[in-house]
């Protein structure tokens, strides 16, 4: 790397940025604002991984683990949900759907009787209705 001479504002193409990102690594307090994108940012990432110790290492993977627990049981909880939502709401539709059926039928004249077997609503519920 001692021929890799660029400053960081002449960087033009991607190879000049991963020759300046190994050469000029370890000095690095924050990143460059010319590494902001996603492959960059994961380089640092893993490059800050790496200087860890024994124990900063296992802090980390313990916190990891935390993390995707935390995350799996939230991932269900909201998938449960819109299990449960989508549920009630085809009930709700098809309650509606017979409260709807009920009334028109009510309106052409049909007996209470025979509404209450078209729709499956009680006597009660039809007679509700206005």
């Amino acid at each position: 790397m001692p021929n890799f001479k660029l400053e960081e504002h002449k960087l033009k193409t991607n190879m000049d940025k991963w020759l300046f990102f190994i050469k000029h690594l370890e000095d690095f307090q924050s990143i460059p604002q010319i590494f902001m994108d996603s492959v960059f940012e994961n380089a640092f990432q893993k490059a800050e991984l790496a200087g860890f110790n024994q124990t900063q290492m296992d802090a980390y993977e313990e916190s990891l683990k935390h993390y995707r627990d935390l995350k799996n049981v939230i991932d269900t909880a909201f998938d449960d949900g819109k299990l449960e939502g989508i549920e009630e709401g085809k009930l709700k539709g098809i309650e509606e759907g017979k409260t709807e059926t009920a009334r028109k039928a009510k309106e052409m004249g049909l007996s209470i009787h025979d509404i209450v077997i078209l729709t499956g609503l009680t006597e009660e519920e039809i007679n509700k209705m206005k």
